[in-house]
């Protein structure tokens, strides 16, 4: 999802295009519409919430599913490119609605006070932490009473078949550790 908003913010490519893009250089599912859909993000910062304590669910997450409504039901991604017309309308009316130093970002968004759990697009400014993420780059952005309005930034790869790599080598370790 990095991938995705940080190149189709930055350039005059179409949306479409710049999905294809992502789904060639495997930042994607095989599928685009399993990350489009929000699923992806949210059992994430659901997996983040209860490493930190936090008793929830996914019907705790509240998702904005990023495909737009009239396409949600397409048997197949074959389909659902059919209208990617209409896909492309979609987002160029997003992207018109952008301010000069704005861009689109793809949000998991974990307020451990309030407990809640939302996934959605946000508007940022292109110059903060967030908004200044290339490629398929990930970041977290940290905010406690000790901080103030200064996050702690953790910043990094965020997608690709190296950073899955290295996440499932990760996971046959710990498995590894339990036997």
């Amino acid at each position: 999802m990095s991938y995705l908003f940080n190149n189709f913010s930055e350039n005059q490519s179409l949306f479409s295009e710049v999905l294809l893009k992502a789904r060639e250089l495997g930042y994607t599912e095989p599928d685009p519409r399993e990350d489009l859909d929000g699923m992806d993000v949210a059992r994430k910062l659901l997996i983040l919430a209860r490493e930190i304590g936090l008793e929830s669910e996914m019907d705790d997450v509240e998702i904005q599913n990023l495909i737009p409504e009239a396409l949600q039901n397409e048997d197949d991604f074959d389909s659902f490119l059919q209208h990617k017309e209409e896909l492309d309308i979609h987002y160029k009316k997003l992207k018109s609605s952008l301010k000069e130093n704005e861009v689109l970002r793809y949000i998991g968004d974990l307020d451990v006070e309030k407990h809640q759990l939302n996934v959605k697009l946000i508007k940022v400014d292109k110059n903060s932490p967030l908004g200044g993420i290339k490629n398929a780059d990930s970041i977290f952005e940290i905010y406690t009473s000790g901080y103030g309005d200064h996050p702690l930034i953790i910043q990094g790869a965020g997608a690709g078949a190296e950073v899955t790599a290295r996440g499932v080598y990760t996971d046959i370790l710990k498995i590894g550790n339990q036997l």
